[in-house]
């Protein structure tokens, strides 16, 4: 088998990973997205497949050149035929929380009712018809990074007056109803292949290290995550709903397509996720395979 390409820029997110395919002798090769070239004439290299595991949390660790890079390498590679898992349509979404709630508009979900805005100067018109408190965040997401709270319009006018926002690196920030989470915690389901995989109930009251139990879900909102990572193209990843205080509904509000499990899994949900992940990706490279062998 040739390798598997890594695509990733943290340098301790991916460790179980390569644990995994050293357990199994599969040949792999790491590669940096935020230190990277390529010429546009090349073919594809010899490679299995790629795992695009490119965050767009990287700019908060000194690598916001890797995020668009991405899409257009990832584009190419497609176009060159080589089998890339999360590739050019899953990370399209991965760096746009707006994109992410069009898709649940037109799947029919319920989100955070969200206004988009590209400058400060539409903020205050975009607060209108939203219920306070809102949020303002970067599109891009960074790990909570950028995000403000406001509880007043006051408070909106106080922020716009002192420019006190950051839109993030493609300059789009969404205005939205903040969502308060019955319980204080969101349920996270991590999907592999398209398919739910495993989910767990996250405390957010619960700073730095936060609480995480499995935890069982309704038909209908695996049903949901399936056809929103789908819809998205996305082969790992997450969806993380919450169930509305307000009016006890549910509330998708984020879509990753990138996956660092949990921590402990074995004990937490009875299995490690890792060992599906490497089972799916030797799937997928197999496949390709057979694929080139047919043509």
């Amino acid at each position: 088998m040739q390798p598997f390409v890594i695509f990733h820029e943290h340098p301790d997110w991916f460790k179980p990973l390569f644990a995994e395919l050293d357990k199994r002798g599969i040949p792999h090769v790491a590669m940096n997205p935020v230190e990277h070239q390529f010429a546009i004439e090349e073919k594809a290299p010899k490679y299995a497949l790629l795992f695009n595991c490119m965050s767009p949390s990287a700019h908060l660790r000194g690598g916001i050149q890797g995020t668009f890079y991405t899409l257009n390498y990832l584009k190419h590679l497609e176009n060159q035929g080589l089998r890339v898992i999360n590739g050019y349509r899953a990370f399209t979404y991965e760096t746009s929380k707006a994109l992410q709630l069009i898709l649940m508009q037109h799947l029919g979900l319920k989100y955070p009712k969200t206004h988009v805005v590209n400058h400060v100067s539409q903020i205050e018109a975009a607060v209108i018809g939203l219920r306070f408190p809102i949020v303002v965040k970067p599109n891009v997401g960074g790990s909570g990074a950028g995000i403000k709270k406001f509880s007043s319009i006051t408070e909106v006018r106080k922020a716009i007056s002192n420019n006190d926002f950051d839109f993030g690196v493609d300059h789009t920030a969404l205005v939205q109803e903040f969502v308060p989470a019955r319980g204080g915690s969101i349920a996270r389901l991590e999907m592999l292949g398209g398919k739910f995989l495993y989910a767990a109930r996250i405390d957010t009251d619960v700073l730095n290290s936060a609480e995480i139990e499995a935890h069982t879900l309704p038909a209908e909102v695996i049903r949901n995550a399936e056809a929103i990572v789908q819809k998205a193209g996305i082969d790992v990843g997450g969806v993380d709903y919450v169930v509305d205080d307000r009016d006890g509904e549910i509330c998708y509000c984020d879509v990753n397509a990138l996956s660092n499990f949990l921590t402990d899994a074995a004990s937490v949900i009875g299995f490690d996720p890792y060992e599906k992940l490497v089972d799916f990706l030797e799937h997928e490279a197999i496949k390709q395979t057979e694929d080139i062998a047919v043509v």
